[in-house]
């Protein structure tokens, strides 16, 4: 059964989702993200995944506080990302309270440490993020592009390096509740079977959920639906 893990973007401490990964199209949902997350949590999710969009931007965390709050409240699984351009912020966020890290940028840029990060944390600790527009796996808080794809991305860590999650995001749908790329789940998750593939980007109701999991896609990440009531947590009930 596909695992659903609510989204909780970070922008100056406050809920926040962003249209197609631009920060000039913000929109503001609620005050307290340790108050959403424990909704979650109650509702029976397991997972949460929290972006700390000011760190993506700066290129290190800037809400940890923030991760610290629900991290004490909730005891939720917490995968963290934005910001990580280094081991020294890699282990504050883990000392803050997250389970796992997601690594997008470094991944890119520095392959050589995202191996070694792999070595030294473990692999059920450290998540690739594959952000992609077009094609090509975008960087540094969606705001660069690089010549790789998301499946080469891939590819190049779980054969020399162990990893067995990754999550890929189509940036071109986040946020527009126009569904997710469901042939881009399918091919990953047929090409990598001992890499679990997280589908990001597009959910739009319990539909497309349903249909994530018949093409045996693993797990979900599902934010503005949520907010926008497009789905609720009763609805989400059947697979937690």
């Amino acid at each position: 059964m596909i695992e659903i893990i609510p989204a909780i973007d970070i922008i100056g401490g406050q809920c926040v989702r962003l249209t197609q990964g631009d920060y000039a199209r913000k929109s503001v949902y609620f005050n307290d993200p340790s108050e959403v997350a424990a909704r979650y949590a109650d509702a029976g999710v397991r997972r949460l995944h929290l972006v700390d969009l000011d760190g993506a931007k700066a290129s290190e965390p800037r809400n940890l506080a923030v991760l610290e709050a629900v991290a004490r409240r909730t005891g939720l699984d917490i995968q963290w990302g934005g910001g990580i351009k280094s081991a020294a912020a890699l282990r504050s966020m883990l000392d803050a309270g997250a389970n796992r890290a997601i690594i997008g940028s470094v991944a890119v840029t520095t392959p050589e440490a995202f191996e070694e990060w792999l070595g030294e944390f473990g692999p059920e600790r450290i998540v690739l993020g594959a952000d992609t527009r077009d094609g090509r796996v975008a960087t540094h808080g969606w705001l660069e592009e690089s010549a790789l794809t998301a499946a080469g991305l891939i590819e190049r860590f779980s054969i020399k390096a162990g990893l067995t999650q990754a999550i890929v995001t189509d940036i071109s749908r986040d946020g527009m509740l126009t569904g997710p790329a469901f042939e881009l789940y399918a091919e990953l998750q047929r090409a990598f079977p001992g890499v679990d593939i997280t589908a990001s980007g597009g959910i739009s109701n319990a539909q497309d959920i349903a249909r994530l999991d018949e093409q045996k896609t693993r797990s979900v990440i599902v934010g503005k639906a949520i907010y926008e009531n497009k789905i609720t947590l009763q609805e989400l009930k059947q697979w937690l």
